[in-house]
């Protein structure tokens, strides 16, 4: 059963991509609603003996489910080897103060709604506390995983948009997931346990390990793609983004983290030598892994009481919020309106980082069910308007002159087409 969910959640993703960039958007929209229609919103509703049959329980195959995860993994990777840290050094500014109020004011408002939504909604046992730092941080976060594959689908990874976008969703994330270890502590051990500060001391130790090995780890990978063992650099590069996220998982942090990191160890490589494992991870793996996070949205949960009302104040204060942020945090450092509203539409995307967090909310007993879905809702939803959002803003931005894009090889790499693969 499993190599017919994968060729029809493959399938059905590709077909879906395929169109949503024959109507102007990028094709990870189209994967993602792909998973959505295989879900229980629609084919379970419609042909419920065919979903059974076909997914057991409404979900995919762990083993698909897991080539999807490598596909985030290799895909934040392979992202985080086109960062140029030259163009992040000049525009350390701009990439400091998007990234806190990106992350300030989603955090803020989410806080918010936590402590206004009713205690019904609370799991069992947890305090009202908790459950609102919990979905402060479901909104304060920003899916690299998923900005990444928007980034790329518009051709804007290497563009000045691109790089500060995926730099400031980094730091984001980093915010969430210690937001995350403190609840978790709350909830478990107390604040007075050891781990919130043994994750604080595991995060500095893989950022520093990261700057140190750098160095090493790109000489010895150039040094390989000049000599006769240059087949191999494509396998390397694949082995140090998994033992990456080996680390990051096995220290309690999050192992998309761990890739990200290896990517920056890596660098970029040889076309000749990382062409091939991005068409793989583009082309294949990433629909796999956004197909199968859109088949955890069931929107039949809405029609509970009290549910959708709340689904859509959660939704709206996250969006409105992480706009926002970002566009406070980029016009406080002098951006152009249009570029600052592209960087909030970037961040604004959740994913399967959201989809993560709301697990973790259900099984440390703070998030109902219907909390759950919410928020699977809000990720899968900020997810879909992302691309078109950073589309609009975009071409804004260049027919405007380029507002906010002062360095003129970024802004041609703004220009590049921008709802093409």
């Amino acid at each position: 059963m499993m190599f017919a969910q994968l060729a029809i959640i493959l399938a059905a993703a590709l077909i879906a991509g395929m169109i949503a960039r024959r109507v102007g958007l990028p094709a990870m929209v189209g994967e993602l609603i792909a998973g959505v229609l295989l879900g229980p919103s629609l084919l379970g509703l419609l042909l419920p003996r065919v979903s059974d049959a076909l997914f057991d329980d409404g979900a995919p195959s762990p083993l698909v489910e897991g080539i999807g995860q490598f596909g985030v993994l290799l895909l934040v990777g392979l992202a985080a080897t086109e960062l140029d840290t030259e163009v992040l050094r000049r525009r350390i500014g701009v990439v400091s103060s998007v990234s806190l109020w990106a992350f300030g004011i989603p955090l803020g408002g989410g806080v918010a709604v936590g402590f206004l939504v009713p205690v019904t909604f609370h799991g069992e046992g947890s305090s009202t506390l908790e459950f609102a730092l919990l979905l402060g941080a479901a909104m304060s976060l920003s899916a690299i995983p998923v900005i990444a594959k928007i980034l790329t689908d518009l051709g804007l990874m290497r563009g000045q948009i691109g790089q500060i976008t995926l730099a400031a969703g980094t730091i984001n994330d980093i915010g969430a997931w210690l937001l995350l270890a403190a609840v978790s502590a709350m909830t478990t051990v107390g604040l007075r346990g050891w781990q919130l500060p043994l994750t604080v001391l595991s995060l500095a130790a893989v950022i520093l390990a990261t700057i140190v090995l750098r160095p090493w780890v790109r000489r010895g990978l150039d040094r390989l793609e000049s000599s006769t063992h240059k087949v191999h650099v494509t396998a390397l590069v694949v082995i140090i983004i998994a033992g990456g996220a080996a680390v990051t998982d096995a220290l309690h942090l999050e192992a998309v983290l761990g890739a990200f990191l290896a990517g920056l160890l890596v660098g970029e490589r040889d076309a000749t030598t990382s062409s091939p494992l991005r068409t793989v991870t583009t082309a294949v793996l990433a629909p796999v892994f956004l197909a199968t996070a859109g088949l955890h949205l069931d929107l039949l949960v809405l029609g509970e009481p009290g549910v959708a009302l709340l689904a859509l104040a959660v939704l709206v204060v996250a969006v409105a919020t992480k706009l926002l942020g970002g566009y406070v945090g980029a016009r406080l450092a002098r951006v152009g309106r249009w570029e600052a509203l592209a960087y909030g539409s970037g961040l604004n995307a959740r994913g399967v980082v959201g989809i993560i967090v709301a697990t973790v909310g259900l099984e440390l007993g703070v998030f109902t069910d219907a909390v759950y879905m919410v928020v699977v809702l809000v990720a899968v939803v900020t997810s879909i308007m992302a691309g078109p959002m950073v589309v609009a803003a975009v071409r804004r931005a260049d027919t405007s002159g380029g507002a906010g894009v002062p360095d003129p090889s970024a802004e041609a790499n703004v220009r590049a087409p921008a709802v093409t693969d």
